[in-house]
């Protein structure tokens, strides 16, 4: 199999696991780790994650962006990076052949560098998609309007074959509704993402789902969900 393969391949030599260790399609009070966990090896063909991170709360000041904003965000349960590295741990070995990680991330870690909590997996960097929030966000110098999706693939890395559509840009604009003290990310942009990379039926897994954005993803263009949050 090579990145030029023209049909699509099952993805897996393995069935599909008959029990799940959480429900299917439903939002699950659960440590994410703990479902990597209990995960059978090779069984899912995308993970999306969004890590609450520590780094930026470590190095940066919220004083521009108001005291009770910069709380709340403070307030929620943070990933430090040996955290962080555990999950796509155990994202790498539950993703099948040539299954896909999509690993949402801000300026600071782009800037500062993600690669090595995935080469060290065996996940490699294919692409990146910038998603334009279309308001202002956090900064302490200049004001952050993006947020990125970095697309990692597990070996043996393929694009025709496996990566379905090409018609989704890589700059896209989406306006979300901010919940409660959770950061949704752009359902329809995550939609296309996961149709361009799963087929109809498929498991799409999500170990930290916050506001559970990656479900409505999924049941849109009609994949299945396997996802929890620790704060449910």
């Amino acid at each position: 199999m090579t990145v030029f393969a023209t049909t699509r391949t099952p993805r897996s030599g393995k069935p599909q696991i008959a029990q799940w260790p959480l429900p299917l399609n439903r939002r699950n009070q659960f440590d994410g780790l703990d479902l990597l966990a209990a995960l059978d090896a090779e069984t899912i063909p995308l993970c999306i994650f969004d890590p609450q991170y520590r780094g930026i709360l470590d190095k940066m000041q919220y004083g521009n962006e108001g005291v009770s904003r910069g709380r709340a965000r403070s307030s929620l349960p943070q990933m430090n990076q040996e955290m962080i590295a555990e999950f796509i741990a155990g994202i790498a070995t539950a993703l099948i052949p040539s299954g896909h990680l999509f690993l949402w991330v801000d300026k600071f870690h782009i800037c500062t560098g993600v690669e090595p909590w995935l080469t060290q997996h065996g996940l490699e960097i294919v692409d990146l998609v910038t998603w334009n929030k279309g308001k202002m966000g956090m900064g302490y110098r200049t004001r952050r309007y993006a947020e990125y999706l970095m697309i990692a693939q597990k070996p043996p890395k393929r694009a025709k074959g496996v990566w379905q559509r090409h018609d989704i840009p890589d700059v896209v604009t989406e306006k979300v509704e901010r919940v409660g003290n959770v950061h949704p990310k752009p359902v329809n942009l995550q939609a296309d993402l996961i149709e361009a990379v799963t087929d109809p039926g498929d498991v799409v897994l999500d170990p930290a789902a916050g506001s559970y954005s990656v479900m409505t993803a999924a049941h849109l263009v009609g994949r299945q969900f396997l996802g929890c949050d620790i704060a449910g």
